[in-house]
């Protein structure tokens, strides 16, 4: 048989059931956040480390000219090397019959015989190379999925400007492309970019590298110092082209992948944060009307001989049931939505096996935070039923302080109603309850600013970053730099309208003790096509000398107008400079540097050359120009803009926007529970008093407009201070979740606003027809009897 304390619990939360419920679906949102995002967190750091290991990818990566295979034996001896593997890297084109515009990709060396020390392939499909074969290759996974190549299918590709035709052996993955792009690209283009490998003698005959290598990647020794290495790897390869060495974190595959965690760990904190800290108001609502409620009850429990003890632990269960139940559907919901989303990883991370990966931890973590919560809310209220004395709390509390309201006190009064001047006189003479009420309403509305915060700010990117800034149809890249006369072979093609040329350097920044390696892009100083622009949009003309830097840039490097940089460049001669910093643009994609193309030329010393041009053509004419442009071999890439666009809508922004719908979806049912909870609440502490007043002759009605009535003018007072509270959470979280990749910028816009405000004004609607319904069930008998 249950306990007294234990039966009462029961009949008090069946009683208000309808609460109890609304706080648990509230703090389930938020843990079901915690939940997901946790479990993702863990799915992705264990399931990366595990392919690491187990397929033995490296920590320092260095491209290079050419370097006899000499000299990896000396290499393979620097200390603080464990394994240093080389190989050969080269960009190529290839020719898609399926496809209109030119392809390009990455071929990669395998050993002749044997596997690889380091960066060893997943096969997904098909077979491996066949020892000493000729005329076969892999592909990598996305690439084959994205133009439904198979094992067994033909494949041509132009190596050193001689067209060959390989069968396709197998469909592998590799560690170094779990996120595959083209270099110094930050968003996929998988049906115009792929990566292949194919056996060490055959690529090194086709471009003259026998007995070579242009690519080095190497393990480190236990306790290796990673940047003491790397200066001495940038030591020994500097006589034959290297191009600096970096390191794994550096990567581009592995940027990726760490931003992404990067984000849900900020999701993990954020969101819960801004939920809990509702679901801890609520339950104080909550339990403190229930206390005021149940005043007397306690004095008589207290007088029966309950100890504070006992009474205190009565209703902390009653706030753990809230929690239980919370944790529970939060963890359930938060298995399903991580589901969903490691669904939404595969279609740009490419592991051999990314299954969702339910974290233990975050369990215990959610149930922790769930009751940590809970004893916020109801800390002080328990604390209170504990020191009321029981003679005291057998008297009914004191009455308020009964006095006309202030829109009475000014002579206006009586052009309202009833009903207006009683709703009004209750306010003012319980401000502190209205003040809790204002304050849950006003969290009800902030966080519904969030998500449409974030599906603005996406929106945003998109129109920034391909109608504002890159205003061309397409790039082209070229094998090798060339002079500025290719501009006017471009400009002969069909349907071309405008070429501009560019040229792309690779390049160490520093400034002070801090560095990044990077892209220098030289344009025209009147680009019309890829523009750069300043914070407010307005075009930044490129100085005869002299960088413009992404805001970004200028962040890492704790860099602002004026200050000297150097710039290492890591090719040609590899020149060393100092440059002035003579502007900061706005950038949403990843980091970015700019020169006017004739001093960047100065600078490398190299004449007035290109390695890549940007076009406007003439759609009409779309299918004639890729067919030309793939009969010129020296083009080695296009980059379509429509193509990235798409592919950042089906990658980054629909993850980001999946993400925005969980939480506009929690975000609504908060809003609802906040809501709904108000009002029931104000129903319960009412009862006796609007049961007086339809005994005294007020119709439901009358009786049903003040309860609706102080609701409603709640709902104005709180709002606008839920929209300006929304504001200050949208900008806190959405700019956590920037980073080197991408960086959405914080957009509000009426339509966000407008949305809040029919949320909480449908929540209140609907909220106040369900309290109206209970009014006209109540027992006038029984809400006017003492309630002891």
């Amino acid at each position: 048989m249950l306990p007294n304390l234990d039966r009462k619990l029961l009949r008090d939360l069946n009683r208000m059931k309808g609460q109890v419920v609304a706080v648990a679906l509230v703090m389930a949102c938020g843990l079901a956040m915690l939940v997901m995002a946790r479990s993702l967190i863990y799915s992705l750091e264990s399931t990366r480390q595990e392919y690491y290991e187990a397929h033995r990818f490296a920590e320092v990566f260095a491209h290079l000219k050419r370097a006899p295979n000499a000299l990896a034996t000396q290499l393979a001896e620097v200390p603080g090397v464990a394994t240093a593997q080389a190989g050969i890297a080269v960009q190529v084109t290839l020719d898609l019959g399926g496809l209109d515009e030119p392809a390009s990709g990455q071929v990669r060396s395998l050993p002749d015989f044997g596997l690889p020390e380091l960066n060893r392939l997943f096969l997904r499909t098909g077979s491996w190379l066949a020892p000493g074969s000729r005329g076969e290759v892999l592909v990598s996974e996305a690439f084959a999925e994205a133009n439904q190549l198979h094992p067994g299918d033909q494949l041509a590709l132009l190596l050193n400007g001689r067209r060959k035709e390989f069968r396709i052996a197998g469909i592998v993955l590799s560690p170094e492309i779990i996120f595959e792009a083209r270099p110094g690209a930050s968003l996929p283009d998988n049906r115009t970019y792929g990566t292949f490998w194919m056996p060490y003698k055959e690529i090194a005959t086709a471009f003259d590298l026998y007995g070579a290598f242009n690519y080095l990647t190497c393990t480190l020794a236990p306790r290796a110092q990673l940047r003491s290495v790397i200066a001495e790897l940038d030591r020994l390869l500097e006589p034959y082209g290297g191009r600096g060495a970096y390191g794994r974190a550096d990567h581009p595959s592995h940027i990726r992948v760490s931003d992404e965690i990067r984000i849900l760990q900020t999701l993990s904190i954020g969101f819960p944060l801004v939920f809990l800290s509702v679901a801890a108001f609520m339950t104080n609502a909550v339990l403190s009307r229930l206390l005021t409620l149940q005043r007397e009850q306690i004095a008589i429990l207290k007088a029966f001989g309950f100890a504070n003890r006992q009474i205190v632990l009565h209703y902390l269960k009653f706030a753990f049931v809230m929690v239980v139940g919370g944790a529970a559907i939060g963890t359930v919901g938060g298995v399903a939505l991580g589901h969903q989303l490691v669904k939404m990883y595969h279609l740009f991370f490419r592991f051999p096996n990314l299954h969702f990966r339910f974290d233990r931890s975050a369990m215990v973590l959610a149930l922790g935070v769930g009751v940590g919560a809970a004893l916020l809310g109801v800390f002080s209220a328990v604390r209170r039923a504990a020191k009321l004395p029981p003679a005291e709390a057998m008297r009914p509390e004191p009455p308020a302080n009964f006095r006309p309201a202030l829109i009475e006190r000014t002579g206006i009064g009586h052009l309202f109603s009833h009903s207006f001047r009683i709703a009004v006189r209750n306010l003012e003479r319980r401000p502190m309850q209205a003040l809790f009420t204002v304050a849950g309403l006003a969290l009800a509305t902030g966080i519904l600013i969030v998500p449409n915060c974030f599906r603005d700010s996406v929106s945003e990117l998109l129109g920034f970053q391909w109608d504002v800034v890159q205003r061309q149809d397409m790039n082209l890249g070229l094998v090798e730099p060339a002079s500025l006369q290719v501009r006017d072979l471009l400009q002969q093609l069909p349907g071309v309208i405008a070429v501009e040329p560019f040229r792309g350097a690779a390049a160490r920044i520093r400034f002070g003790h801090r560095s990044r390696q990077i892209g220098i892009q030289g344009m025209p100083a009147d680009t019309q096509h890829s523009r750069v622009v300043d914070a407010k949009y307005r075009e930044i003309v490129l100085p005869p000398e002299g960088l413009v830097i992404s805001a970004k840039l200028a962040e890492v490097l704790a860099a602002k107008i004026g200050d000297e940089l150097t710039v290492e460049f890591l090719e040609g001669h590899r020149p060393l400079r100092v440059v002035p910093l003579m502007g900061v643009s706005e950038d949403l994609t990843g980091i970015a540097a700019h020169m006017e193309l004739r001093a960047l030329n100065r600078l490398l010393g190299d004449g007035d050359v290109m390695n890549g041009a940007s076009l406007t053509i003439d759609m009409a004419h779309r299918r004639e120009f890729l067919h030309a442009l793939k009969q010129i071999p020296r083009v080695s890439w296009v980059g379509i803009k429509e193509s990235l666009r798409e592919n950042f809508r089906k990658t980054t922004a629909a993850s980001i926007n999946l993400i925005q719908s969980i939480y506009l979806m929690f975000a609504i049912v908060v809003a609802f529970g906040v809501v709904y909870n108000n009002a029931r609440i104000s129903l319960a502490e009412r009862a006796r008093e609007l049961a007086t007043l339809r005994v005294i002759g007020f119709s439901e009605r009358e009786v049903g407009a003040v309860l609706i009535t102080e609701l409603t003018i709640l709902a104005l007072i709180a709002l606008p201070l839920g929209l300006l509270l929304g504001t200050g959470f949208a900008k806190g979280i959405v700019s956590a979740v920037n980073t080197e990749t991408v960086r959405l910028p914080v957009i509000f816009t009426l339509h966000n606003y407008a949305f809040a405000t029919l949320v909480v004004a449908v929540a209140s609607t609907i909220s106040a027809l369900l309290v109206l319904r209970r009014l006209k069930e109540l027992n006038l008998v029984s809400a006017l009897k003492a309630p002891e």
